[in-house]
């Protein structure tokens, strides 16, 4: 199948998107003279505004605009996304993506260049007070199957570890505590990394000057655990030189007020897995405790024995609630999402390369949690 076939597959199942027009002039690098868009200042990796022929803006609205490459990475891109969020949304396949990716708002334009196209995307960054960034290209090729034989050997000597390791470092931006600002890293620190340094270069992204923040780890474990569910329940669609963006707070969140005393003290910005299970723990302690008290004077539930005491199962219940509390709690100060789609292409067997590359990046974040 060739590239036109592929991309044809993709053009049948996408409606038109939504064209918004805009009042940003995006002539030049200057942003005092982009009409209130500004080149995206927290990104870490890709083309950016006023350095590329394509870019990053940052709208007014808080959206994000992603311009347009040229043909056929551009078109590829913006039909993909098209197509996953098209209005009748009734493919559970589809339906079940948009949750790993950034919302889509159809493209946008300025009137005084409408031919000039911007896929206008949420900033998934926006809702954090000093995000933590990081783009983590990944699959054992960055090149896609119809790549010409100079742009394959290109990609191979940019990285000739990808296809062992299955991921490539391309960017971070890491909050550090202790002077209040970010060290970044940029596309050469990732390509730098060697099979012996890449847990320890990962790390880094998790390490704020005073402490490794294990719940941020724990927290994009699970986001992205869900991503490889989804890839390894699918076989629609094989991903080339698609990454994922991670986002995590950098501010310390404040010790929960409705906490009862304990002995625990937050003395770090590490929240660990006792902390948020207490806070659930708490939560659910003081709801049993209402409900119980409504219960029937003399009549025991089903799953309590006449001692006070829950039966075993009942126990084992609450316990995996209770655990699933505290993920979702600690989940959501962490994003996960998908990015960049310019190489999608249709197929009929799973996407082997890309999940590869989650294994072995969930193994490595896993091995940096442990020790």
């Amino acid at each position: 199948m060739d590239s036109s076939v592929a991309l044809g597959r993709l053009e049948l199942a996408c409606p038109r998107p939504v064209v918004t027009r805009g009042s940003c002039l995006p002539e030049g690098a200057q942003s005092s003279h982009l009409n209130g868009c500004v080149p995206l200042s927290h990104q870490v990796a890709g083309h950016k505004y006023g350095v590329d022929k394509v870019g990053i803006l940052q709208h007014p609205d808080g959206t994000v605009l992603k311009q347009l490459q040229p043909p056929p990475r551009g078109p590829r891109e913006m039909q993909f996304y098209s197509m996953v969020y098209s209005e009748d949304r009734c493919d559970p396949c589809l339906v079940d993506l948009q949750a790993h990716l950034p919302k889509y708002y159809g493209t946008w334009s300025s009137p005084d260049a409408p031919t000039d196209l911007y896929l206008k995307l949420e900033d998934v960054t926006r809702r954090f007070q000093k995000p933590c960034i990081m783009d983590v290209k990944i699959g054992q090729r960055s090149y896609d199957p119809f790549a010409s034989q100079e742009k394959r050997e290109q990609q191979i000597r940019k990285y000739p570890l990808m296809e062992e390791i299955g991921f490539l470092v391309l960017g971070m931006r890491v909050y550090k505590v202790g002077s209040d600002g970010f060290d970044t890293y940029d596309q050469h620190y990732g390509r730098g990394l060697v099979k012996d340094t890449i847990k320890e270069g990962l790390s880094k992204f998790f390490y704020n000057g005073d402490t490794l923040r294990k719940d941020a780890i724990t927290a994009s474990i699970l986001k992205v655990q869900k991503i490889l569910q989804w890839f390894e329940g699918q076989s629609r669609f094989n991903f080339y030189a698609s990454s994922l963006l991670f986002v995590y707070e950098g501010v310390c969140a404040p010790y929960p007020a409705s906490l009862p005393e304990s002995p625990i003290k937050p003395e770090t910005c590490e929240q660990n897995n006792n902390i948020s299970t207490m806070y659930s723990l708490h939560k659910k302690s003081c709801v049993r405790s209402h409900y119980q008290t409504k219960q029937d004077n003399g009549v025991w539930s089903s799953s309590q024995q006449p001692n006070g005491n829950c039966s075993l199962a009942r126990l084992e219940e609450e316990r995996k609630e209770t655990k699933k509390e505290a993920e979702a709690d600690t989940v959501s100060d962490v994003e996960v999402k998908m990015i960049d789609f310019a190489h999608v292409f249709s197929s009929d067997v799973p996407d082997q390369g890309y999940i590869y590359g989650l294994k072995n990046l969930l193994k490595v974040l896993n091995q940096i949690l442990e020790e």
